[in-house]
């Protein structure tokens, strides 16, 4: 007997949050687990692109192979706040102080303070079983 699948209204509920809640991506140098570790500030919080409220993701769509996702959007001018090593991304809503997702980078990359970082566009997927 095959385990239980969520249905696309379930799933979409979850990544709606990222669509119409999230506004910031921020890099950091170490696992961001909790929202306070991707703050302006934080040890290890590098850089950051405010995108503001509904732009950070796009809208629930058809995962593959199964379940709902959505693509963030393309970082192209996020700014380097500290130097370090860059490893993971984080995507937060500022306004509620929430980490919604992150994930590592698929390489690490020395960043300078002052600089400027691209992030191109990921999906977040739920699958559905």
């Amino acid at each position: 007997m095959a385990g239980p699948a969520l249905e696309n209204y379930l799933l979409d509920n979850g990544l709606t949050k990222l669509n119409t809640e999230d506004t910031d991506i921020v890099i950091t140098s170490a696992e961001p687990s909790l929202y306070s570790l991707t703050t302006t500030g934080a040890a290890n919080q590098l850089g950051r692109k405010a995108f503001g409220a509904g732009n950070s993701f796009g809208a629930p769509a058809a995962g593959s192979p199964n379940g709902r996702q959505c693509a963030s959007t393309q970082v192209t001018d996020g700014t380097i706040t500290t130097s370090g090593t860059a490893a993971w991304w984080a995507a937060v809503d500022v306004t509620n102080s929430r980490l919604h997702a992150h994930g590592s980078l698929s390489a690490t990359q020395v960043v300078t303070a002052g600089n400027t970082f691209t992030l191109g566009s990921f999906n977040i997927r739920i699958p559905s079983q």
